[in-house]
């Protein structure tokens, strides 16, 4: 398995020089770097994790001395900025969700607690090392990995099949393909484009070869205008300002009727998303499939969609209980296979031990038995090394959203994009007090 993390151990450093630095303690008395506190009584759980309803219920039936509740979530990014609000106010949950993008900023805020205590040991004889360094910051564990998130191409195989069309291996055979089914079909398309959501420009920055954010010396490195993003941003606004592609806000009511409408044959997301369409479109059972990633050479390359994690929030009031409850939900196999209870969750295990599990818990007969985990695996391992999440993710986020719209009403580029969010990204990190190399 490659090491996602390859690099970061400086960037991570100043992330948690600056949680300490403001709020003097990295551990909450209370938590689990005090007195040992035996694992019993209530737990209040955040999350907008699809099956988080049944993994609590199915721990509260064999754990009876502790009492999960849970409270569902907004998607971010305003789940941040409430769990933020609660951390501020001292209302804060004893469990939240933390995605491996935003759990460095959480960190540095001064928003989580260490779990290295009573988590430390698990995370290092559990995880490869690519996920360990995703949520070991300054050399203590901040949160306990549940899935990873590598990307696939999902599309209609039924419909490639009928028109004879594979799955691209180049980015170049992809905008191909796009004008083919365009020309077959004029109302359909075999991609989306979002205008609400940073991700895909983000990750298919990560997957070119770009580098948002890295250490030189004691100073932070930003390149989110890079070349390779540049490259992946002008490739995609070929896409958009051509019509081979069409945009939506986010992969919602608007997409979703395009899909039922057989108007999307083909569209990119996390391996996470296999559950969701399943589940939102059933009557198309049979008729999809998934694969790997176009590249810029033919060669197998990748990157994740998301991916999260599980904290203990500072200030939490049972932080004991909690970690139990993270334990068992991430590393458990009774605790795994509950998220797959409610027939929506498709996650990809960030534990290679807990793989067998998800593939005897999630019913692929939707995708015609195709081993899609399988692919996943495959794309898994071809993650491009040394990518580094920054510590103001909350604004690059913000940043790329507020200007994508911009793109598909023809008023912006995303290179355009590209180069005002590196620098309202420069400019929030050097208001935190952070420093950054020109």
């Amino acid at each position: 398995m490659i090491n996602l993390r390859r690099g970061a151990a400086a960037a991570a450093a100043i992330s948690v020089s600056v949680a300490i630095t403001a709020c003097g303690s990295s551990t909450d008395d209370s938590g689990p770097a005090g007195a040992p506190t035996k694992a019993q009584g209530h737990v209040t759980f955040w999350s907008f994790v699809k099956g988080s309803d049944a993994v609590t219920k199915a721990f509260n039936e064999s754990h009876p001395d502790i009492t999960v509740s849970f409270e569902t979530q907004a998607a971010p990014p305003d789940y941040y900025t409430k769990l933020s609000n609660a951390v501020k106010s001292g209302a804060v949950p004893d469990v939240a969700v933390a995605e491996y993008t935003r759990l460095p900023e959480l960190v540095s805020l001064g928003a989580a607690q260490d779990l290295t205590p009573n988590a430390g040991e698990l995370v290092k004889k559990t995880f490869p090392a690519s996920i360990q360094q995703l949520v070991t910051l300054g050399g203590k564990t901040w949160g306990i990995p549940r899935d990873a998130a590598p990307m696939l191409y999902y599309y209609r195989k039924d419909f490639f099949d009928q028109h004879h069309l594979t799955p691209a291996k180049t980015w170049a055979e992809y905008r191909a393909l796009t004008a083919k089914v365009k020309a077959l079909d004029p109302s359909t398309r075999a991609g989306a484009f979002l205008t609400g959501d940073s991700n895909m420009l983000t990750d298919l920055s990560w997957q070119a070869g770009a580098r948002w954010f890295g250490t030189k010396g004691d100073a932070w490195t930003v390149g989110i205008n890079s070349a390779p993003s540049t490259k992946v941003a002008n490739y995609w606004q070929g896409l958009v300002t051509d019509g081979l592609v069409k945009t939506y806000p986010t992969y919602a009511d608007e997409f979703w009727q395009g899909v039922q409408k057989n108007q999307t044959v083909g569209y990119f997301c996390a391996s996470w998303c296999a559950g969701g369409l399943k589940a939102t479109v059933p009557s198309q059972s049979g008729k999809w499939a998934v694969a790997e990633l176009p590249s810029w050479d033919g060669k197998p390359a990748s990157a994740m969609w998301g991916g999260s994690s599980f904290i203990v929030p500072k200030g939490a009031k049972n932080a004991a209980a909690a970690t139990e409850f993270i334990k068992w939900i991430t590393t458990d196999p009774k605790g795994i296979a509950a998220w797959y209870a409610s027939g929506a969750s498709s996650m990809y295990p960030a534990s290679p031990s807990l793989l067998p599990v998800a593939k005897k818990s999630f019913n692929t007969g939707f995708f015609g038995g195709q081993d899609i985990f399988a692919v996943g695996t495959r794309s898994y391992d071809a993650v491009s090394a040394d990518w580094t999440w920054g510590p103001t993710m909350s604004t690059t986020d913000k940043a790329i959203i507020d200007r994508l719209g911009q793109v598909s009403s023809g008023s912006g580029s995303l290179a355009k994009v590209l180069t005002d969010v590196q620098g309202l990204t420069t400019s929030a990190m050097t208001s935190r007090g952070l420093t950054v190399s020109k």
